[in-house]
């Protein structure tokens, strides 16, 4: 393949406007896009539609069979040839990765017809967040709602954590939650621990909305208000709570249990 433009230094504008992206949640915003560091979330992002606006690809996997496959599909015109040692410069990673893609950041589409949701409160952790996304995906909860507090979803550590999840879901960014929750079709479960019921005592099968809150604080008050039930996962053994990614994966899974029973 010929490559529109081969980079051999990191002083580019392009290498330093790619590191800025990479860095900075207020750069990507300004510029409404995401970045993508990997073969596998290129795939996945190309599969689902998201347009391509740079490509940039390690000079040291240009001949690999699964990459030369993948860019026959992509337009020459945004692919660039990228010295390795000057994607070692610019990515956080500690090999970089075969490529790095630059895409237009995607808008939530109209809310689908779905029976379930997940509402998040000022999730700060990127690992949390990309974890809460990946089991949303596999329990076929497609609809997430983020609070403005919220670390970017679009994040190279979210999107690493969320393993393609940001594929297949409707996510809608910085929510007024409590207005979302007033005006929810269903029920509406929130994690906490005080004046709390059991999880396994909820019919999680109709029409739910699933609130969970920042790994210190949790829920806000005004989210906590516009519950109609706050549930807890019983802990037999020695343990205050539970990370929040582990409690979402528990609560999400108790549904899909419920629905397959």
């Amino acid at each position: 393949m010929i490559f529109h433009k081969h980079i051999t230094s990191a002083a580019n504008d392009d290498m330093k406007q790619l590191a800025r992206l990479l860095d900075t949640a207020r750069e990507r915003r300004k510029h409404g896009v995401v970045v993508l560091e990997g073969l596998h979330l290129l795939q996945s992002a190309l599969a689902a539609g998201w347009r391509l606006q740079a490509l940039y690809v390690n000079e040291a996997a240009a001949g690999k069979g699964e990459l030369l496959s993948l860019l026959a599909h992509v337009d020459p015109h945004v692919c660039q040839l990228v010295a390795t040692a000057v994607l070692a410069k610019v990515t956080a990673l500690a090999t970089p990765a075969e490529v790095l893609a630059i895409c237009e950041r995607p808008a939530a589409q109209t809310l689908s017809a779905g029976s379930a949701c997940v509402m998040l409160d000022d999730i700060q952790d990127p690992g949390n967040l990309g974890t809460i996304l990946r089991c949303a995906a596999a329990a076929n909860v497609r609809e997430v709602f983020l609070s403005r507090g919220c670390v970017d979803v679009y994040s190279p550590k979210v999107l690493r954590a969320g393993m393609g999840a940001h594929f297949v879901l409707n996510i809608h960014e910085a929510q007024d939650l409590p207005a979302r929750l007033a005006a929810w079709h269903g029920r509406k479960l929130v994690t906490h621990l005080e004046g709390s019921v059991s999880l396994y005592s909820q019919d999680l099968r109709g029409p739910l909305a699933f609130v969970f809150g920042n790994e210190g604080a949790g829920v806000s008050a005004a989210v906590l208000q516009q519950a109609d039930v706050r549930v807890r996962i019983p802990m037999p053994g020695h343990a205050e709570s539970l990370n929040v990614a582990m409690a979402a994966t528990v609560c999400l899974f108790e549904r899909v249990r419920q629905l397959e029973g």
